[in-house]
């Protein structure tokens, strides 16, 4: 199911400022998170289904993953990138 057919099954869609505090939380965390670890930690509350939603844009954008033993930050912004790429060996 791609991005567009889940938000035209919902029928609405987070707002900006609750994808990104779900973000910010995640990336801040630095390991594995449950759900409901996540709950606790988000500075203000978010219906169950909104956080799903936005865990789901953020699996298909490539920023998390989800596991069996939760959700963990992966996306490496491009500071770190930039970085890496200046210590690295060129082939």
């Amino acid at each position: 199911m791609t991005q567009t057919q889940i938000l035209e099954k919902v029928g609405h869609s987070p707002t900006l400022n609750t994808v990104l505090m779900v973000e910010d939380t995640l990336k801040e965390t630095g390991e594995v998170i449950t759900l409901a670890e996540l709950k606790r930690r988000l500075p203000r509350k978010v219906m169950h289904h909104t956080l799903v939603q936005i865990l789901d844009y953020l699996q298909i954008g490539g920023k998390i993953i989800i596991g069996t033993k939760g959700i963990l930050w992966i996306y490496a912004e491009r500071k770190e990138l930039d970085e890496l790429i200046k210590r690295g060996t060129e082939i």
